[in-house]
């Protein structure tokens, strides 16, 4: 074969420092789209963004060439100097350090998509925290409660 082929997708999920309520509706307006566009400009696809106040799910795609790490490292830091760069009053923003990254299927993009585009909703009956856990053990991680938090 004379060409290489992957669609590796992943669900990324990433918190606020200290899980701070920093990401106001009128920030994600514009957050969502901006971490879309950081994909863009890397040459990876975020296929869907989304979360609350505290902490973002994104959908990627990512080509041979790019890590998770990497391209969360890409996300995370190019978001964190926009926001400053462009929004003053969000002086104190910051990304908690690390995410999580679980792989998925391609028959589980739609309901990705959809689990992502609801999490306002969502969260009106389970915490960020709870849901973080439920994820860690659907996809069978072992982690140690002691360190989660950081």
């Amino acid at each position: 074969m004379a060409h290489t082929y992957c669609n590796a997708l992943y669900h990324c999920v990433f918190s606020t420092k200290d899980r701070r309520k920093t990401i106001p509706p009128e920030l994600q307006e514009r957050l969502w789209p901006y971490l879309g566009g950081i994909a863009r400009d890397n040459k990876f696809k975020a296929l869907s963004v989304g979360g609350v106040e505290d902490h973002v799910h994104i959908l990627l795609s990512l080509p041979t060439t790019m890590t998770i790490s990497k391209a969360m490292q890409l996300v995370k830091g190019g978001s964190s100097k926009w926001i400053h760069d462009e929004f003053p009053e969000h002086r104190d923003f910051a990304w908690q350090e690390g995410f999580g990254a679980f792989t998925i299927g391609i028959s589980q993009i739609e309901p990705t998509r959809k689990y992502i585009a609801k999490q306002a909703a969502h969260h009106q009956k389970t915490t960020f925290q709870d849901e973080f856990l439920a994820i860690l053990k659907k996809h069978e991680i072992e982690y140690d409660p002691r360190y989660v938090w950081g």
